[in-house]
Order: C-alpha cells, then sequence, then structure tokens
C-alpha cells in the first residue's frame, strides 16, 4: 500500500512490482555514498513483505565479511559469495533456491557479463537490484554502462566530500598501487566532489 509520504521512486518501484514482469534497479554513485546501505533497506522492504530474496557479493569484497554484505555504518545481510569471473554462477544459485523474485547484487562493477546475468534474470521476472560504482578512481565508467542504460530505475547517490563538505561523486585514492581493483576503504580511499577530486593518488 502507498501513503501520502510515499516518495516518486517508492511510488514508482510499487507499481512495478504489481505487473508480472522483471525490472532492474540501479543504485550507483561514488564511495561512502551509501549505496549498500540503500540496497538493504530495499531489501528489508521486501522481506517484510515477506518475499524471497537473493542476495550476492563478489567473492573478492571480504573488507567486513565472506558471509554478508556490510555496509561503511555497519548494516548487514546474509549474502552469497560469488567469484567476479564467474557472474553465470548467479543465475544458477538463483535457479538452485526457486527463482526467488528479487535478487540484489552488491559491488556490481566487480562482475564480468553482468548486463547479460541481469536481463537473463530480469526476463524470467524477477526484480533486480544492482548497487555499485559508477566511475572508477581515474573517473571512468566502472560499473558497466549497459546495465544503467538497461534499467527501469537509476538512482544516484553523492557522498560528502572530505574536502570541502560539499556533495561528492568521485573516488578519491589515497594509498596503494595503480591496479584498477583494489578493494578498501577508509584510509585507502575517500570521497570527493569534482573540484577536489585529481584522479591520482592523495
Amino acid at each position: 500500500m502507498l501513503s501520502e509520504n510515499t516518495s516518486g521512486h517508492e511510488r514508482r518501484r510499487y507499481e512495478l512490482s504489481q505487473g508480472t514482469t522483471g525490472w532492474v534497479e540501479v543504485i550507483c554513485g561514488c564511495m561512502f555514498a551509501g549505496k549498500s546501505e540503500e540496497m538493504l533497506r530495499r531489501l528489508r522492504r521486501v522481506t517484510i513483505a515477506k518475499q524471497e530474496i537473493l542476495l550476492v557479493k563478489p567473492k573478492i569484497d571480504d573488507r567486513y565479511s565472506e558471509t554478508e554484505v556490510v555496509s561503511h555504518s555497519g548494516f548487514r545481510m546474509k549474502a552469497c559469495s560469488i567469484p567476479g569471473s564467474d557472474p553465470w554462477e548467479i543465475v544458477k544459485v538463483w535457479l538452485e533456491v526457486g527463482k526467488p523474485p528479487v535478487v540484489g547484487i552488491d559491488e556490481g562493477q566487480f562482475f564480468q557479463d553482468l548486463p547479460e546475468v541481469v536481463e537473463r534474470i530480469a526476463s524470467d521476472g524477477s526484480r533486480v537490484i544492482v548497487a555499485g560504482l559508477d566511475l572508477d578512481y581515474l573517473g571512468r565508467p566502472f560499473l558497466a554502462p549497459s546495465v544503467l542504460s538497461m534499467a527501469e530505475d537509476v538512482t544516484k547517490l553523492t557522498a560528502v566530500c572530505m574536502t570541502c563538505g560539499g556533495p561528492a561523486s568521485r573516488t578519491q585514492r589515497l594509498t596503494g598501487g595503480d591496479a584498477l581493483i583494489e578493494v578498501g576503504g577508509e584510509g585507502q580511499y575517500e570521497a570527493r566532489c569534482r573540484a577536489h577530486w585529481t584522479g591520482v593518488h592523495g
């Protein structure tokens, strides 16, 4: 049921859920923007409605837990760890557990061939929620642009710039090497606005 205080995004998701076709939602932004937390919030609403869910995460991301999705603020939910190089394992698990109507995919930028996997699940009638970084630390597209393009609903979140306090849309790498993928958190990365993001270390 919808109330007078229901947001436009929530209203649209409710309307979509009344149909018989699947759809795709993407939650993107820089690090520390609350992407995982927003996905977990949506999934909690699903469980309150007594719908089955499947939550997956890339095996490479074991910063807080190997068996849970954990937001930077500490919210957590049980998840299945899948190798990023084998995203079709997501489909395999989804089929094995009875094709639950809602699938959450955290840190989607780490999964290869994600658009095909998302399309496969959504085309079979499930709601797919993908959370991930839209840009890498060099400011280049990270989450597959085609995932954003195919989504019925896209939410772009911002963090707080650690230099000026303004809205942050970029991820600044502070330490580490030049490899594209280096899983880390506070101390290795921080959120920056466009003006204070340098695209290099520091």
